[in-house]
């Protein structure tokens, strides 16, 4: 059964890119959420290449990362659609 999935990028970033991307692999939806700035090193950059090739196009509820700043609003209304969710 495939679930929409939210994981919340806190404390390990780079582990919640590698987690996001293997959900894809089960057939779930996954909506990834960075919750502190991604840093700008190799490990990061690889799992955003798995990140690419999953389709997930990722969030953000902090200002310095390059993509889309989510309002409280919006992460409430994502995680409440979610049928589960991962804090890494």
């Amino acid at each position: 059964m495939n679930k929409e999935i939210c994981v919340l990028g806190r404390r390990d970033i780079t582990e919640a890119m590698r987690v996001a991307s293997g959900l894809t692999i089960l057939g779930h939806r996954v909506k990834l959420i960075f919750c502190s700035i991604v840093p700008d090193n190799e490990a990061t950059k690889e799992q955003a290449e798995l990140l690419e090739l999953a389709e997930i196009e990722p969030l953000s509820a902090v200002e310095g990362n390059d993509m889309e700043v989510l309002s409280p609003d919006a992460i409430s209304h994502i995680i409440q659609a979610s049928d589960g969710i991962l804090s890494m």
